[in-house]
């Protein structure tokens, strides 16, 4: 693969786990006032009375493995890359 084609692609990876990591944020936001409302109104999720897990539990956990599975695929392009390759990272002027 030319350096061309990692420089895409870990520019690439890098854009897609940072909008990962934003969704990551507003889920466990999310559920956060989910929880809070649900208290409020003196009832449960139904989701996770039946499963153990809220539909927002599974999505978090989810998001997580992606932002995990992104944070593998830069570093390890970034070892393939090596020290003299890191420049990849900064945009082209």
């Amino acid at each position: 693969m030319s350096t061309t084609a990692k420089k895409r692609l870990l520019l690439e990876w890098t854009v897609s786990r940072d909008d990962a990591e934003a969704l990551l944020k507003s889920l466990v936001d999310a559920k956060t006032e989910s929880e809070r409302r649900l208290k409020e109104l003196d009832q449960s999720d139904v989701f996770r009375d039946v499963t153990g897990k809220s539909a927002i539990d599974n999505a978090i956990r989810s998001t997580r493995r992606m932002v995990d599975t992104f944070n593998r695929l830069i570093g390890d392009m970034q070892k393939e890359l090596g020290e003299g390759d890191l420049e990849l990272l900064e945009p082209e002027r």
